[in-house]
């Protein structure tokens, strides 16, 4: 394999990685408001797996919207810890006012 080949192959791979970086620090630091937020965008949260997304949209429906982001630890099983690690991402909006 000549020089240019190697060099194109080494950028190819640099860019590619750059890129699914940046798509997955994008969606990293975008603001999830959990009165609205599915199960696969609560997900994105940190320390929130597909099972604690499930609680907390299974809270939301039968205690209403959140109030404040604090709120966030009244679900079961989501503790200060995951709040604290999320609480800059954290909105609440009621779908009426939006």
């Amino acid at each position: 394999m000549n020089t240019i080949a190697k060099t194109f192959i080494v950028l190819t791979a640099v860019l590619s990685a750059i890129v699914l970086f940046n798509t997955v620090w994008a969606a990293d630091m975008s603001p999830v408001n959990i009165n609205t937020a599915t199960s696969q965008e609560l997900s994105q949260l940190k320390g929130v797996g597909p099972s604690y997304a499930e609680k907390i949209v299974a809270y939301r429906k039968a205690n209403g919207p959140f109030t404040q982001p604090e709120d966030l630890v009244k679900v079961p099983g989501v503790g200060l810890k995951t709040f604290e690690a999320n609480k800059d991402r954290i909105i609440v909006k009621n779908r009426a006012k939006q």
